[in-house]
């Protein structure tokens, strides 16, 4: 099973952000609630919790590329096996 993980809106007023950091490298476990990802938005930062288990397979957005990311998009895949194809 694949899930996607979505750029989250963090707040009332928010519609897009930068991510700063990933916590997490392309093909580690993850387990849902820890911290995955750190994203900057014209307000604040945040750190933001994964909303799956499984492994982290795909990066979609690089940290610190300074491109303002629309909520709702896709940004990262996690699947439940290492070796399931996106």
């Amino acid at each position: 099973m694949i899930t996607k993980i979505l750029m989250p809106k963090l707040s009332e007023t928010m519609e897009e952000g930068i991510i700063t950091g990933w916590l997490k490298k392309e093909g580690e476990k993850v387990k849902k609630g820890e911290p995955l990802f750190e994203i900057t938005t014209d307000k604040a930062a945040f750190e933001v919790e994964s909303t799956a288990t499984g492994y982290l397979r795909k990066i979609l957005f690089p940290v610190n590329t300074e491109k303002k990311i629309a909520i709702n998009k896709t940004i990262a895949y996690i699947t439940k096996t290492k070796n399931e194809k996106i």
